[in-house]
């Protein structure tokens, strides 16, 4: 069982820039892949960005590349998303989850609780 918990979020104005952290619990998170998620009101949950074990290989939603940066910590067991020219858009609860694999993929065993990311005009 991995246990994830997100911090960093908060409210920014469009433009800026904002990094969540999650920290996961246990010893195996240096073998899993990690991914990031988000759900805007009124919307389904959709994917962001994955990274693998070794943080070699990432994979982001097009609507967030080249803006977000997903890496990993594996000493702190920690992985980052830095959120970079936000935009109203990026508005959601953002969701840290890890992946039972070591490579980049969409479907996720472990979910977060979900932080709060709020990008005003």
């Amino acid at each position: 069982q991995v246990q994830l918990v997100e911090s960093g979020g908060g409210l920014v104005q469009a433009g800026g820039s904002l990094r969540l952290s999650c920290a996961a619990s246990g010893r195996t998170f240096s073998s899993y892949a990690m991914n990031w998620f988000r759900q805007a009101p009124g919307k389904e949950r959709e994917f962001v960005a994955t990274i693998s074990w070794s943080g070699g290989s990432t994979h982001y939603a097009g609507s967030v590349k080249g803006r977000f940066t997903i890496s990993r910590d594996n000493a702190k067991n920690t992985v980052y998303l830095q959120m970079d020219s936000l935009k109203p858009e990026d508005t959601a609860v953002y969701y840290c989850a890890a992946r039972r694999e070591r490579y980049i993929g969409y479907e996720v065993d472990y979910w977060g609780q979900g932080i709060q990311v709020t990008v005003s005009s």
